[in-house]
């Protein structure tokens, strides 16, 4: 069910590449389209995944990943409408379809585990998804931002120049994305360790449970993500770090966000955040 999703988010895609050169509103506009076709697709898709396992779909990293890759379609479409600027889109979209190729590629099964049956738990993961889009959205604000940047410096105003928004623009973007997602991320995390604590009440003897400390690589990384963009939030207010440096700064935590997200998931192997792999006997009773 992925892969048609995947299909409309490459032919928005070339739609937003060719509009980049082209700068053709017809062309722009069928982009916009092709993208909102797409991002309702997989909202279908993410909808019978739900009926389907009888919730969202986040605990299989997989489906997490599509529910990152749809919030983040879906933040900057709202960036895109709001401001009438598709220049970001081309950069953007080459991020939605890598990822989209994970579920296609390997889609995962979402089994129904009692110890995440707690709206805790969901609001855990939702805050921190949405930051992730947050986050996913000021990184590449940021490497646009870098890229106008040095064409200025350079005083050859050319491709980019001519087809971005301004400086100013750019880095009044990043530092709104960039505080929305550190909020979203500083609740998921309080929301997460309210979560554990209840559950581990509940459920003494589950191991993936006993594994949540700062030990465990997606917890390390969440951590660092929140020092990086808090630092940023702070070194903008205080230290006058906007622009290029905090460009910089949003693209480094993208960076951290991505590894958290991906490598974290598919290679390290945390010896929490695995429920989907697993069938806990012991696990908190479902709540009706």
């Amino acid at each position: 069910m992925n892969l048609l999703p995947l299909v409309l988010y490459a032919a928005a895609g070339i739609a937003y590449a060719i509009h980049f050169v082209r700068r053709d509103v017809m062309v722009g506009r069928t982009a916009t389209t092709l993208l909102l076709l797409a991002v309702l697709t997989h909202t279908f898709v993410i909808g019978m995944q739900t009926m389907e396992a009888g919730h969202v779909p986040f605990a299989n990293p997989s489906r997490a990943v599509s529910t990152f890759v749809w919030l983040l379609t879906l933040s900057y479409l709202y960036l895109e409408l709001t401001t009438d600027e598709r220049a970001i889109g081309v950069f953007i979209l080459p991020i939605i379809i890598g990822l989209q190729m994970i579920p296609v590629l390997s889609p995962g099964v979402e089994n129904r585990v009692p110890v995440l049956d707690s709206p805790w738990f969901w609001v855990h993961v939702s805050s921190l998804l949405f930051a992730y889009a947050s986050f996913g959205l000021a990184g590449v604000l940021g490497i646009t931002y870098v890229l106008q940047f040095k064409e200025i410096k350079k005083k050859h105003l050319g491709y980019f120049y001519t087809r971005l928004p301004s400086l100013q623009i750019l880095d009044r973007m990043n530092a709104r994305a960039t505080t929305i997602g550190w909020v979203f991320l500083t609740l998921g995390l309080i929301v997460g360790v309210v979560w554990t604590l209840e559950a581990r009440t509940l459920s003494p003897d589950n191991i993936n449970l006993q594994a949540m400390s700062l030990d465990d690589p997606k917890i390390f990384f969440a951590a660092l993500t929140w020092v990086v963009y808090a630092f940023a939030m702070f070194s903008r207010r205080t230290m006058g770090w906007n622009g290029r440096r905090a460009a910089w700064l949003s693209a480094v935590g993208f960076v951290i966000l991505l590894l958290n997200l991906v490598g974290v998931s598919y290679l390290v192997k945390p010896a929490s955040h695995t429920f989907s792999m697993i069938h806990d006997d012991a696990s908190v009773p479902a709540r009706r």
